[in-house]
């Protein structure tokens, strides 16, 4: 499961005159955050499951090749999910120290809507902008 691939997410209501990053903002973004590491346990457990029970000795080989091959992107996917889940912890203390919704690089808002869409988002879209721009020019 990818940050992408969590449900939908019902767009943040503003009210008139609210402040940026409310408690009731905060309080939306902590529900999304720990919505997506409950989808993320499961999927994990789901995961190890599954491993378990198709953890076969074959005589073949090819399949065995096959299946440690299978196991190995599985481990991938699931340490990818572990970093995102300690990811989230750490964006929900931000959220707990009210330091939540602003560019770790440059201190402007981040966004509602960019959050929405990536709520584990810690750089402004330019900061993420320019971040991109330098690994592709350190990548040459």
């Amino acid at each position: 499961m990818s940050q992408e691939q969590h449900k939908h997410i019902t767009p943040y209501e503003l009210k008139k005159g609210e402040d940026y990053m409310s408690p009731k903002q905060l309080g939306h973004f902590r529900k999304i955050l720990e919505d997506m590491k409950v989808e993320l346990g499961q999927d994990i457990d789901r995961a190890v499951h599954t491993m378990r029970d198709d953890a076969t000795v074959f005589a073949d080989p090819n399949d065995r090749a096959s299946q440690e091959s299978d196991m190995t992107l599985e481990l991938r996917n699931r340490d990818r999910e572990r970093k995102l889940i300690r990811k989230i912890d750490e964006i929900i203390a931000k959220i707990n120290n009210e330091e939540y919704g602003y560019c770790e690089s440059c201190g402007i808002e981040i966004g509602l809507r960019r959050l929405e869409a990536r709520p584990t988002a810690t750089l402004c879209i330019d900061c993420k902008t320019l971040d991109e721009i330098r690994e592709k020019q350190m990548a040459k």
